[in-house]
């Protein structure tokens, strides 16, 4: 019987525990549970007899991989996996898949929420600017970023995208407009919202030079990774234009000198919190048990991120 770990240290809601518990056993499969641990020995201890395992925001690192002699898939429940090492998951033979869209709406909500938020000056009682006709850039146009331009549609706001890997027609097919080039993007739109992935090619690469072409009022909404704004630009940005603002639900390393310095035009939430509603939790999770379900039984691998 194969054995199917949960852990996560930040537990999924009771009712996605349920979910995934009926998922799994109706296949015949054996749950467990490993939820709110503080150590890694924990965790190393939990891995030792499993097939496999779905995980949040946890940590699979070599050690972990190591540990886990019979273990065939990792699945992380959300769409970001950067924090799974897929060079020594592939050497472990092990399939590292994410579940994408399902947090989709819960993003894209969160960042109007901060722009709202933002945009009327924190809600402190003073005159703010409204969203409507103002132009949103929409760095990666996946699932995330098709959400963002769903909600931006009903603002009433001039869109545009720009993603290496989406066909120009599948963006405009939304009512969007496709922009060419990251530069085109930060140069037309008042307003960026970010969700490209942390690689070697994206990280730092929103930097002082991009941001300073935005147009006057600049503001950059990020819920993808902290990893992809450098940080030494970020604070030459906000010291050399006092028109900018940059909101984001993953603190940066200098969070507590930006906070202090500019508390009117800087706002990042304790926690990441792009996948933090209830339905969410409960759909990243089912996904993640349905595909596990799948790839042992069939051998599906639709959604594996590592080579």
């Amino acid at each position: 019987m194969a054995k199917i770990l949960i852990a996560t240290d930040k537990p999924f809601a009771p009712v996605a525990v349920q979910g995934i518990r009926e998922i799994v056993e109706k296949e015949g499969f054996e749950l467990v549970l490993l939820e709110k641990y503080t150590e890694k020995a924990q965790l190393l201890d939990a891995v030792k007899n499993v097939d496999a395992i779905i995980i949040r925001s946890d940590i699979i690192d070599q050690e972990v991989l190591n540990a886990a002699k019979q273990l065939k898939i990792v699945v992380r429940a959300g769409a970001g996996y950067d924090n799974v090492d897929l060079d020594a998951a592939t050497a472990n033979n092990v399939c590292v898949m994410n579940t994408p869209g399902q947090n989709a709406n819960a993003v894209a909500e969160l960042v109007f929420g901060m722009l709202l938020y933002g945009i009327r000056g924190f809600f402190n009682g003073t005159a703010g600017i409204e969203l409507k006709d103002k132009k949103l850039g929409i760095l990666a146009y996946g699932h995330v970023g098709r959400n963002v331009a769903r909600v931006g549609k009903g603002f009433g706001m001039d869109q545009y995208a720009y993603d290496a890997y989406a066909s120009t027609v599948t963006i405009e097919n939304d009512g969007v407009k496709a922009l060419t080039s990251v530069e085109d993007l930060f140069k037309t739109c008042q307003i960026v919202s970010l969700h490209i992935p942390a690689t070697a090619e994206t990280k730092k690469s929103i930097n002082f030079e991009l941001m300073n072409s935005m147009p006057k009022g600049a503001i950059v909404v990020n819920t993808a990774r902290k990893e992809v704004v450098d940080d030494e630009g970020l604070l030459k940005m906000f010291s050399e234009r006092s028109d900018f603002k940059y909101f984001t639900d993953i603190q940066p390393g200098n969070h507590a000198e930006l906070l202090a310095a500019y508390p009117d035009r800087y706002f990042a939430t304790p926690k990441k919190m792009g996948a933090q509603t209830a339905e969410a939790n409960i759909n990243a999770g089912l996904a993640a048990a349905n595909q596990i379900v799948d790839f042992l039984k069939n051998g599906n691998e639709q959604y594996k991120v590592n080579k």
